[in-house]
């Protein structure tokens, strides 16, 4: 789960990690009100979406009096901004963030992350920072460096001093970056974060570090332990097909082929993918129904696959071990019957009375066709969309 930066800045700041003096506004009226708490000008504006690139995109503004600063505001609140990250239809700019300026002398990028090859928690540190790490880091690898966390000992002094040195930061500076990292290394251990990043951490003209971008990600299967942390989730910033699956406990990912997929078992949904890519296809989704799904949650999922509009065939891939492919044949019919589906639909059913759930299929009566093998379902499935490409 993604975090807003006003948001990310609220959980720095309680962990003792210093950020400018800003306030969030939701209007006009709550950003006059935070320029006058906050002081004499100029102030930066920055708009709060799930997405980096927002400078490059107009999301990021530096206004010099009240005047500039309304107008600025009302340009951003309630319009989508599109960024290098936010997809085509860009994000819907809700709320934004009202800061006092910083004199920045030096700007470097710090960050945490769990690097699951290593099975670590890792810190990575560049000599510039206020750019995208991954680009900077292929040009420039001599200035990135990425240090391990033991989990038995934790964070040590001698992190902090490492980083410190390669950073080329002054000795009067060393314990305030050993505080800052220790701030860092406790909200993602406690947060059960899986990246915390701060883009850019800057040295100011008066020697002092400060976190002038907060980014947090949070892994969404520790959130049962975080209420107050899982009450931050901002759904207009999450597709809305995405956040239906959730509800319905349903793992779903849009993406930007025209083949819906609906299969049971993540690995399964991702060989399914991968097949259809090799017969010459585009998957249009990743959604896995779970191992133990019911005919009730099968047709729920056909109904969330077929809500994307660009999908012209869909592939239904179950291996019924726990769940039973009669039962799940019925929540496909089901579905097809109640939604009026358009397309073609392709099913392969193996499995705990598979061949029990391909009659059923059978003699419905509908559009179904079926398939045993997954060549086969995948050949079908790719053929059906074609044709349904070449009726436009």
């Amino acid at each position: 789960m993604n975090l807003h930066e006003y948001q990310a800045k609220v959980l720095f700041a309680r962990f003792g990690i210093p950020v400018p003096r800003g306030q969030v506004a939701a209007d006009l009226a709550e950003v006059e009100q935070a320029a006058a708490a906050l002081g004499d000008g100029p102030w930066v504006l920055k708009a709060q979406i799930h997405a980096g690139g927002r400078g490059k995109a107009g999301g990021v503004l530096t206004c010099s009096d009240r005047p500039a600063l309304q107008q600025a505001a009302a340009g951003l609140l309630g319009r989508r901004l599109v960024t290098a990250q936010s997809g085509p239809d860009g994000l819907p700019v809700q709320r934004l963030l009202v800061e006092q300026t910083t004199a920045i002398a030096r700007e470097l990028y710090l960050g945490l992350l769990v690097d699951r090859a290593a099975r670590r928690v890792v810190i990575v540190a560049a000599t510039a920072g206020g750019m995208e790490i991954e680009d900077f880091a292929v040009a420039h690898p001599e200035d990135v460096l990425v240090t391990q966390v033991q989990p038995a000992v934790g964070l040590q002094p001698w992190h902090g001093r490492r980083l410190g040195f390669f950073l080329g930061l002054a000795p009067a500076q060393m314990p305030a970056l050993q505080a800052l990292l220790a701030g860092l290394y406790r909200l993602f251990i406690d947060c059960d974060a899986s990246l915390v990043e701060v883009n850019p951490l800057v040295v100011t003209t008066a020697g002092d570090l400060l976190a002038v971008d907060a980014k947090i990600n949070l892994d969404d299967n520790a959130l049962v332990r975080h209420p107050d942390l899982a009450a931050l989730r901002d759904p207009t910033q999450e597709d809305p097909r995405e956040a239906a699956a959730r509800a319905l406990a349903l793992n779903y990912i849009s993406l930007d082929g025209d083949i819906g997929c609906m299969v049971n078992g993540a690995g399964l949904a991702m060989a399914t993918m991968d097949l259809i890519k090799l017969h010459g296809g585009a998957p249009a989704n990743f959604l896995d129904v779970g191992g133990s799904a019911s005919a009730e949650r099968v047709a729920e999922a056909f109904k969330l696959v077929l809500t994307e509009g660009k999908v012209r065939a869909v592939l239904v891939n179950i291996f019924g071990g726990i769940v039973r492919c009669d039962l799940i044949a019925e929540g496909i019919l089901g579905a097809v019957r109640e939604i009026a589906v358009g397309v073609p639909v392709v099913v392969r059913l193996q499995g705990t009375n598979a061949a029990a759930g391909l009659a059923l299929l059978a003699q419905s009566g509908l559009a179904i066709e079926t398939a045993t093998g997954l060549d086969e379902a995948a050949d079908k499935v790719v053929a059906a969309a074609a044709r349904q490409e070449g009726q436009r």
